[in-house]
């Protein structure tokens, strides 16, 4: 039996696409195994939203080199997309692959492996038309699931790369969501993640169209599991039957991840970014009011072209004001093909570094005070199958995102239950509670 090990890179979409490789894989007679283990063949996902991505795949891949000099390494994901040249010379990489023919792999291994195809295969994804559909119903090493529900970004944002990457936006039909998340359940999984690359646009390319508010209502009155969590939501696709649906929700957790990328209005501007501090800041109030309890958490780009100390500071004193519970801090990186990095008043990088760490601060302070709202207060966890090292305690998720380390039940089995849990402790890194009442059923 022929070895496989599958390295991923990047976002959700990218994992959840390698758990589809790996399904298909062992559906094929293949047999998983660590990374680290130096397989038969290697695959790594890459990703490519940053420089910083770029030179992690690179590593990577060089990392399954050295592992394994005789594994057939292919290479796949958004950098061998958008810039297959920076692996055609590296010694040792035998196929390149896109993402459009990421998920032929699998039917492709025994003609790969005596080398009768082609080391390139990167079609023109700006054109692709067609939604992807792929079928996983189990996750190694996951308590929750993910469903891929779109693909591809007509946005333009300067700074970006990914609609060169994934192309377009495509969407899964409405009743194969349904059916996925139908499948999940009866898996037993209690949660499920919905991804995409921008799926606040999901089904817009639908005939006829479907929109994000219908398939959460949608999903609502179905059969399918009981907790749904979303992936990030763009500022303007909070519409206001969106905003009502998510209030009035039992299913979708109250967390929110809002890519909010700066609060200055003209860095906005030259980011492309269709909205201005005005309006984000009237979104996030009327979204804490209309959900009490929701976690908010907000991307933002520090030290983008043009970015003044004044710019920097607009946007550390709006998001100072705003109900956000904590941020992803992203220092700009000029990004090869993209508007962003021909602008002019590219921003010194000792000073990005500063700005960077002093809004993670502000981002840490954030957290413990959205913490710190829930103590002594009760919370519905989903424990996860995995102990924290060290105390052995179980550990698992609210459903507005906070992380619980159990203090009681270390002797029972919890994994994949969930429970309602009273918060007796605060730390950085979340919460203490004490299991009150078993919800599992």
């Amino acid at each position: 039996m022929k070895t496989v090990a599958v390295a991923t890179l990047g976002c959700k979409v990218n994992q959840y696409e390698s758990e589809a490789l790996m399904a298909d894989l062992e559906e094929k007679g293949y047999c998983l195994v660590p990374f680290e283990s130096g397989a038969d063949i290697t695959v790594v996902n890459t990703c490519t939203v940053t420089h910083r991505a770029d030179f992690d795949s690179r590593q990577m891949v060089r990392k399954a080199l050295r592992n394994n000099p005789d594994s057939l390494v292919i290479v796949t994901g958004c950098y061998s997309q958008v810039a297959p040249e920076s692996f055609v010379q590296m010694e040792g990489v035998k196929y390149l692959l896109g993402n459009r023919e990421k998920f032929q792999i699998p039917g492709l291994l025994p003609l790969m492996e005596k080398g009768e195809l082609p080391s390139v295969q990167v079609s023109d994804i700006r054109n692709e038309k067609t939604f992807t559909e792929t079928s996983v119903h189990t996750f190694h090493r996951h308590t929750r699931a993910f469903l891929k529900i779109q693909d591809g970004c007509n946005g333009r944002c300067s700074y970006c790369i990914v609609p060169h990457a994934r192309g377009p936006s495509r969407s899964l039909p409405p009743e194969r969501v349904i059916g996925h998340l139908r499948t999940l359940k009866e898996r037993n999984f209690k949660e499920v993640v919905l991804t995409g690359i921008h799926i606040g646009s999901y089904g817009w390319d639908l005939q006829p169209s479907f929109s994000m508010e219908r398939l959460l209502h949608q999903i609502e009155i179905e059969d399918t599991p009981h907790r749904i969590r979303l992936s990030s939501i763009e500022p303007l696709d909070f519409s206001p039957g969106l905003i009502s649906l998510l209030s009035q929700s039992t299913k979708v957790c109250p967390h929110l991840h809002i890519p909010i990328q700066s609060g200055d209005d003209e860095i906005l501007r030259r980011m492309n970014r269709d909205y201005d501090h005005f309006s984000l800041r009237d979104l996030i109030h009327e979204l804490h009011q209309s959900i009490p309890e929701v976690s908010m958490g907000a991307d933002v780009i520090i030290g983008f072209p043009g970015e003044t100390e004044e710019r920097f500071e607009n946007t550390y004193t709006l998001i100072e004001s705003l109900p956000i519970s904590y941020l992803h801090v992203f220092p700009f990186s000029r990004r090869k093909g993209t508007v962003a990095a021909q602008l002019d008043q590219q921003t010194d990088a000792k000073e990005i570094r500063q700005r960077a760490e002093w809004m993670r601060e502000l981002g840490r302070q954030k957290r413990r005070s959205f913490y710190s709202r829930f103590f002594h207060q009760t919370l519905s966890v989903l424990v996860e199958d995995r102990r924290e090292k060290g105390t052995g305690r179980w550990r698992g998720f609210s459903r507005n995102y906070i992380p619980v380390h159990l203090s009681d039940g270390n002797d029972l089995n919890l994994a994949n239950q969930e429970q309602k849990v009273v918060v007796t402790e605060l730390n950085d890194q979340g919460v203490i509670g004490k299991v009150v009442e078993d919800l599992h059923g």
